[in-house]
């Protein structure tokens, strides 16, 4: 399905006892609709993440950027670790989105940046097949090892050369992946990517990998 309108607003996304603030960007005819998963402490507003959103919605890609914890829970330390109540959020956000009668036949991908690609990983092998792509930026996969080998998802996993600590941690987690894989190392990034011109790098691959395996219309 590709939606002839541009759509570009502030959404709430209400569950069962909580509503969960999101920014929703329908590009014209978009060609998939990809979800972000943002790492503890960071939010909607993440630059970093707006900035790949951007360049996503520039190929024809929709974006949903949300927080996945309210702002008091976002306060706890504790709370911005514990993955099984982020994946249950992403997993309701997802939820949300496939009964929207604008993104019902959407096809769905996840970016997943730090901690954040840990519930991607988790709320894909929940879905299956309705998860078609899943990016993880500078990751944190290794808590989500018992999950991957469910994940039927093409995944991309994007690391900094600098990133050592982590590097590792993903090359453990990409030898347990069973679906399409690709591991991508940017030479001279640190975990963040702040190094210039790296995280273009990053935007520029996640587009490709999205464009490449979020078909427009769901078999």
């Amino acid at each position: 399905m590709m939606l002839e309108k541009e759509k570009n607003s502030a959404i709430s996304i209400p569950l069962k006892h909580l509503t969960l603030k999101a920014n929703l960007y329908i590009p014209e005819n978009a060609k998939g609709l990809v979800i972000f998963s943002h790492g503890s402490g960071s939010s909607r507003f993440s630059p970093r993440n707006n900035f790949v959103a951007n360049i996503l919605n520039k190929k024809g890609l929709a974006t949903l950027l949300l927080d996945l914890l309210t702002e008091s829970e976002d306060e706890n330390y504790e709370t911005r670790f514990n993955i099984n109540l982020l994946t249950s959020r992403l997993i309701a956000a997802t939820e949300w989105v496939q009964q929207q009668r604008e993104t019902e036949q959407i096809s769905l991908g996840y970016f997943g940046a730090s901690t954040g690609a840990a519930s991607a990983i988790r709320a894909a092998a929940f879905f299956k097949d309705d998860i078609k792509a899943i990016v993880s930026r500078g990751g944190r996969p290794d808590l989500a090892l018992d999950e991957i080998p469910e994940v039927t998802a093409s995944t991309l996993f994007i690391v900094g050369g600098k990133d050592s600590a982590v590097l590792e941690l993903n090359i453990t987690a990409y030898a347990k992946m069973e679906s399409e894989k690709k591991f991508e190392i940017i030479p001279g990034a640190s975990h963040l990517f702040e190094e210039a011109g790296k995280l273009e790098k990053v935007a520029e691959l996640s587009a490709s990998w999205f464009k490449k395996w979020l078909i427009t219309k769901k078999p």
